[in-house]
Parts: structure tokens; C-alpha cells; sequence
């Protein structure tokens, strides 16, 4: 059996997850050939039994990068998981995932998903900090809806929960996405 995890990764985080996940099965599933890449040095998707895709969400969904891959599945078994800064089990994190799984479901069977916080960019913070005041940034003035400015400005609830981010994903996020793969690997025969 062949297996493929294929991965796109801004801040890291999602690499950890996607190697993690393939450490794990490798130790765990010997027999089977399990090979772990980011998409972008994908030469071929064909010949994989099983295709885990890992994405960083953005905007609510896959990045761009993980989407247009998505796309290009067909007939054969996907899990995805992915990272994101608010908590996973958020309407933000649980729309995200169904977004991904919209890409893949039609044409594929869906073995699994699996999302987990992650550390946002240093980046990105600053820009949510900045939020905070963009009635005294005359450039950005009038950019942005209030509905933007609130579900994105640096409030301190949302520090806390970036700050917890930050410690994400971790072994215990490795071991639970590993173990709903495999689970779900075996439970549709499939190993």
C-alpha cells in the first residue's frame, strides 16, 4: 500500500503536524510505503492508495496553494487535517475543515479529518495588534468592515488564545491525528 502525505506549510506548523503524522505511521505501519512532501515538489499523484493532505487555513479554508491540489484528487481515499490560529473546535476551525472536505468528498472517499491550533506569525499578530487602533491610522481608515475589524483585532481573550497556540500542535495533536488515520485505515479495510 501506498500512502502519501502531502503538505502545504506557512509558518511551520503544519509541516510539524504532516511529519509527525508521517513519523508515527512509519514506525507504526512498516509494510506500507508512506512517503511525506510539501505539494509544491509533487511530481505525481498517481499510484497512492491513501492521500493525507495537510493545509494552513486561510481566509476560512485551504490556502490557495493546498486547494488547487485538492482539486486535482480524484478517486481515491483522503484524509485532511490542517492548522489555524482560533481553536479547532470553533465555528471559525469546524467551517474550515468542512471547507476542505468540500474540495476533496465529491470525487474521493473521505477517510478522516483532523485540525489543530497552531502559532500564528509574528506577522500576522502585529496586523491584528494593529487593528486595535485603525481609527488613528488614516491609510487604513475605511479599509477594513467592522465585522473584519472585530472577529480579527488583537482583543486580550484572543492574546491568550494565541499565546496557547503557540505551544501547537504538539506530540499529543501527532498522536491523536495519527492514530484517526490509521483507525480509519484499517476500519475501511484498507490496510
Amino acid at each position: 500500500m501506498k500512502i502519501l502525505i502531502a503538505y502545504n506549510s506557512k509558518t511551520g506548523n503544519t509541516k510539524k503536524l504532516a511529519t509527525g503524522i508521517y513519523q508515527t505511521l512509519r514506525t507504526q505501519l512498516p509494510q506500507h510505503q508512506i512517503i511525506c512532501t510539501p505539494i509544491n515538489r509533487l511530481k505525481s499523484i498517481n499510484g497512492f492508495d491513501v492521500i493525507l493532505v495537510g493545509y494552513w487555513v486561510d481566509k476560512g479554508g485551504p490556502n490557495k496553494e493546498a486547494t488547487k491540489f485538492m482539486k486535482t484528487i480524484k478517486n481515491t481515499k483522503v484524509g485532511i487535517f490542517a492548522t489555524l490560529g482560533e481553536q479547532p473546535d470553533s465555528k471559525h476551525g469546524m467551517k474550515a475543515l468542512l471547507r476542505g472536505e468540500a474540495l476533496v468528498k465529491q470525487n474521493n472517499n473521505v477517510i478522516g479529518k483532523f485540525a489543530c491550533q497552531g502559532a500564528v506569525s509574528p506577522k500576522v499578530l502585529t496586523f491584528f495588534k494593529m487593528l486595535n487602533h485603525i481609527d488613528k491610522n488614516p491609510k487604513l481608515k475605511g479599509k477594513f468592515n467592522d465585522e473584519f475589524i472585530k472577529n480579527h483585532a488583537l482583543t486580550p481573550e484572543k492574546a491568550k488564545m494565541y499565546k496557547l497556540g503557540a505551544m501547537h500542535p504538539n506530540e499529543l495533536d501527532i498522536k491523536y491525528a495519527s492514530a484517526l488515520f490509521k483507525e480509519r485505515m484499517l476500519e475501511r479495510i484498507i490496510l
